[in-house]
């Protein structure tokens, strides 16, 4: 058992590092307050070769792993949420079906493109009626003389204004009342698609979530990702590969509060001591570092299992329910160790929680994540 990051993954650990601190972190504060998308971080990004980073050297990508995918995302995450999620999902939900279920030519033509960031990568599974319960899916997809005419609407999709194409779930027939759902590939300037960008979110503000109306939208039948039928399953394994970027966020954000936290504790005075000297603040400063290095570890393992080919749905819900509620967890507690100056939006440790909750939320809610768990262990 090795826990040493290996020379490949540390040569991108450092260059995303700096390029972070640096290029990301430096805009955070007022692409937060001004909702503006970081378009030119992820222009650079593309030029990087970290747009395609775990897909393979084929089609564009840089062939690294699952780790590598994990790194990228927490380093960014830590500079700036807002691009944190909007990297994980252009990888884990743009790109990762493609890579995973699309035919040769349906790689050369729309995978590359996420490789290179000629289109960021997303994926429309959510609906108003269709959260949790996914299953739930009402848009419908009517095949006829070589064509799929698709009807519906997804909501809180990530990246779409962004996305040249993306794959989505719709019904594609009725057996005995059982819904067939299959994935399709649709091109975002196809007439009778709208890609609507209104939302007023808690936080995550500059990154891009949306509405999709999609209303006699056609696409020819070889746009079918994998087989007819199997969208299901191919989103379910989606989200399992969703869930270790989710959780590399929530470490990253977590990493950064508690360095906040640390460094102001250090500095601040009360009662002619510094707030690191008081035994409360310590304890709540160990148990953010302890937490926050067994949520990285848990990331590891996950995206090492999905790279040795193994079972990983387990450990994937693990990592995110822990990281998830652990980055709630130490960004509330770097506002506490602020007193009062952390509810303030300059000291910036509020928008760690803002950004957090979503973690909590997104690709499957902390209450999924112990359904999934429980399924895992046999209940």
């Amino acid at each position: 058992m090795n826990f040493e990051l290996s020379q490949e993954q540390r040569m991108i650990q450092k260059t995303i590092r700096e390029f972070a601190e640096e290029v990301v972190e430096p805009g955070a504060y007022e692409r937060d307050k001004t909702k503006q998308f970081p378009a030119e971080i992820f222009k650079q990004l593309g030029d990087m070769g970290i747009l395609g980073l775990p897909f393979s050297e084929e089609y564009g990508g840089s062939g690294a792993d699952t780790t590598s995918f994990a790194i990228v995302t927490e380093e960014l995450s830590k500079a700036c949420g807002s691009t944190g999620i909007t990297y994980s999902a252009h990888i884990s939900l743009g790109g990762a079906p493609i890579s995973m279920f699309g035919t040769e030519e349906q790689k050369r033509t729309y995978l590359s493109k996420i490789c290179s960031g000629e289109s960021l990568g997303a994926f429309g599974l959510t609906e108003p009626n269709a959260g949790s319960d996914a299953g739930g899916t009402l848009t419908e997809a009517v095949e006829k003389d070589g064509k799929f005419t698709i009807n519906g609407n997804k909501c809180y999709i990530t990246n779409a204004s962004y996305a040249k194409f993306l794959s989505l779930t719709a019904i594609t027939a009725r057996n005995e009342g059982k819904k067939e759902i299959s994935a399709i590939i649709v091109p975002t300037d196809a007439p009778g698609f709208k890609v609507i960008d209104n939302y007023e979110k808690m936080g995550l503000n500059a990154s891009n979530t949306t509405e999709l109306i999609l209303e006699d939208v056609e696409v020819p039948s070889e746009n079918l990702l994998g087989k007819k039928g199997n969208g299901f399953r191919q989103f379910l394994m989606t989200l399992d590969g969703g869930r270790i970027g989710i959780a590399a966020m929530a470490v990253g954000i977590a990493q950064a509060a508690f360095e906040k936290a640390l460094a102001y504790s250090k500095e601040r005075k009360q009662f002619g001591k510094t707030l690191s000297e008081f035994q409360a603040i310590q304890f709540k400063l160990a148990d953010m570092a302890m937490k926050i290095d067994l949520a990285r570890t848990a990331v590891y393992k996950a995206a090492w299992l999905k790279d040795q080919g193994k079972p990983f749905t387990k450990e994937a819900s693990y990592c995110k329910l822990f990281a998830s509620e652990m980055c709630t967890e130490v960004s509330n507690q770097a506002i506490q160790i602020h007193g009062g100056y952390g509810y303030m939006k300059e000291y910036q440790v509020e928008r760690y929680l803002r950004d957090a909750k979503l973690l909590e939320i997104g690709e499957g809610t902390s209450e999924v994540q112990r359904m999934v768990i429980a399924r895992q262990i046999g209940c």
